[in-house]
């Protein structure tokens, strides 16, 4: 995950609250604001996310709706699980997202919770222009990734513990 000053850019920072199902109210700093021109795959109503971090060394991250409070998905950074996976972003993505160089992009993938496991969709990444903030959902056309990518199997005491 991009740190703090890579998040904040050239934009000052200030606080913001928005209400979530998970977390009560919550104050978002303004640079950890996601912006969704076309929203996310059967979301696309919805534009703004905000990017909450759990704790400081956590791998897992809320991408929460800042327009309904129920409305959030765990994302992760791909590379953290499978470090030769790219996502390829056309010409054309870059320019809606106002972005000038690949280096300025941070890729997410959704997380789920399946038949005991942790997936990842690496078919759909998330893409987010560290620069502006201004972010986008791919479908990729390559079958070699998978929209249920095994990250971590969940024994049997810590699924007892979240149902």
């Amino acid at each position: 995950m991009p740190d703090s000053k890579e998040w904040q850019g050239q934009y000052g920072a200030t606080d913001m609250q928005i209400n979530t199902t998970r977390f009560g109210t919550v104050d978002v700093d303004e640079t950890r604001l996601l912006q969704f021109e076309s929203g996310l795959l059967g979301f696309s109503s919805y534009h703004t996310f905000a990017l909450l971090q759990p704790d400081e060394h956590g791998v897992f991250f809320w991408l929460q709706s800042t327009e309904s409070p129920d409305l959030a998905f765990v994302v992760t950074d791909p590379a953290l699980w499978v470090p030769d996976y790219q996502a390829q972003i056309r010409k054309e993505q870059m320019q809606e997202l106002s972005m000038n160089e690949v280096d300025d992009a941070q890729v997410l993938v959704i997380v789920n919770k399946r038949d005991g496991s942790l997936t990842a969709n690496l078919q759909g990444p998330i893409i987010v222009n560290t620069r502006n903030r201004n972010s986008m959902q791919l479908v990729l056309a390559e079958k070699r990734w998978t929209t249920r990518y095994e990250l971590v199997k969940i024994n049997e005491s810590v699924q007892a513990q979240s149902a």
